[in-house]
């Protein structure tokens, strides 16, 4: 990423805002459709950024997705208002959740948010302060490893 070039989206996330879950990843992926992106690498962010964006909608009042796209490599940023992650070891376990029934119900929370974040991005990052919110920076390189 040394190229000082780059395209930026944000958006903002409503906690509880099940009517609008998705719109952020889905204009994010479009727009990567568009610059040429890789399909592998354009699918890998599409669903970190879902579920990033899914916990923000689940378990914080709110809070704002960022992309910035560089000629090799696109960021995503996520931060939120929400109560923050008191043990973030537990939460990047598989199947952990704090979910409510009522988002179980509708077929969410169920614990593969930050897994999955990790497993689809070259760089993960989280910082959460209990009381304040969290953070996620994910990065995906637009080559594939085995090429």
């Amino acid at each position: 990423m040394i190229d000082s070039k780059s395209v930026k989206l944000a958006f903002d996330c409503v906690g509880g805002d099940f009517e609008r879950a998705g719109e952020a990843s889905s204009k994010i992926k479009k727009m990567l459709q568009r610059l040429g992106i890789p399909a592998d690498i354009v699918r890998r962010i599409a669903i970190g950024t879902y579920e990033a964006e899914m916990n923000v909608i689940i378990h914080a009042g709110g809070g704002n997705v960022a992309a910035e796209v560089f000629p090799d490599a696109t960021v995503i940023t996520v931060t939120d208002h929400g109560p923050g992650i008191p043990d973030i070891n537990k939460a990047l376990q598989e199947g952990w959740s704090t979910a409510p029934d009522y988002v179980r119900q509708m077929g969410f929370g169920a614990g593969m948010g930050l897994p999955n974040m990790v497993k689809c991005s070259d760089k993960f990052d989280i910082q959460s302060k209990v009381g304040e919110g969290t953070c996620i920076t994910m990065q995906f390189k637009h080559q594939s490893e085995d090429l």
